[in-house]
């Protein structure tokens, strides 16, 4: 019997579950990175992008003469764009100017069509073309929706969940996690605290110039800012996000995260992305509070860094034609 998959869409999951050792140095509390860049396309997007579309295609919205239309930061539509190239659905994807050249690259590749929307307008203003390309033909395009969809939480609750609690013996204490959709922290949180019944305390982390979690909480009005964390803080709070799940929200400046997107290529070995620097600045922090002393934080790291290499994570360490700066 052959154990092959029947398409690249259902190599989903089982990422693994790794110790930081350095970086956390002087902790009181482990902490486990959940790499998600082992997924077929590099990010915890894929789960997400496959999720939606299996979805969509059960429901019977998705086939012959239909197209997807979605907004993303980059990893959602780089997800998107492997499934539908996995299964011969054609994409359209809109995306913020400001988020890297690797990501636009990477969509082209699998064939999607880009639409670049304005920057100063974030996440905000690729949802608002992709609902405009949407209405422009009812009959061909369809609107996944990652924001709102229950299917992008629902795969969380299904698969990464029980990967973690598996990988700990359901020891997790801690969950910390960025929200970008929050569907990750949503999904996770509900299958072990609600399924399993293990009251852990979930963290989100949001970045300092776009605080909208922290004002809402604190009935505050909600004001976005601009940032420099590709994949978290969209600048609208989510509809797919429980705020009931969430138990603290913590936050972490540009420079932050790509200290600590930085230090985990060096001092761990693990290429990640600037919301990887985000999570794990809030992850050791967390950890070395001394009421968490002895307790396991799992950290959710999203994607893989080789999709940031024109961005500022790897600014100053080479020239414009690849060589390492002072050579």
């Amino acid at each position: 019997m052959t154990t092959a998959y029947a398409d690249n869409s259902l190599s989903i999951g089982r990422t693994p579950l790794v110790r930081l050792n350095r970086v956390t140095d002087g902790a009181g509390a482990t902490v486990l990175a959940k790499i998600e860049g082992r997924n077929p396309a590099y990010s915890v997007k894929c789960r997400i992008g496959a999720a939606m579309i299996w979805d969509a295609e059960k429901k019977g919205l998705l086939g012959p003469g239909k197209e997807i239309v979605e907004p993303t930061s980059g990893n959602t539509g780089i997800a998107l764009a492997f499934v539908a190239a996995a299964r011969g659905i054609s994409i359209t994807l809109t995306m913020p100017e400001t988020m890297s050249i690797e990501r636009r690259k990477l969509l082209l590749a699998y064939g999607a069509k880009l639409v670049l929307t304005e920057g100063a307008k974030g996440m905000a203003g690729a949802v608002a073309k992709a609902e405009e390309i949407a209405a422009s033909d009812p009959s061909r395009y369809v609107l996944l929706q990652q924001f709102k969809n229950p299917a992008n939480p629902a795969i969380h609750e299904s698969t990464t969940g029980p990967e973690i609690w598996e990988d700990t013996n359901g020891g997790i204490d801690i969950l910390v996690a960025g929200i970008g959709t929050g569907g990750t922290i949503t999904g996770v949180s509900r299958f072990i605290k609600n399924a399993k019944g293990r009251k852990i305390v979930s963290v989100a982390v949001e970045p300092a110039a776009s605080p909208l979690l922290t004002q809402k909480r604190a009935g505050e009005p909600l004001k976005p800012g601009a940032h420099k964390i590709q994949g978290i803080g969209a600048n609208f709070i989510p509809e797919v996000l429980d705020l009931s799940l969430i138990d603290a929200v913590e936050q972490v400046t540009n420079e932050e995260a790509v200290d600590y997107a930085r230090r985990l290529a060096k001092e761990e070995g693990i290429l990640a992305g600037i919301s990887c620097g985000a999570a794990t600045a809030v992850a050791v922090r967390v950890a070395k509070r001394p009421e968490n002393a002895g307790r396991t934080i799992v950290v959710i790291l999203p994607d893989s860094g080789e999709r940031y290499l024109s961005s500022i994570l790897f600014e100053g360490l080479f020239d414009a034609s690849g060589a390492p700066v002072g050579a």
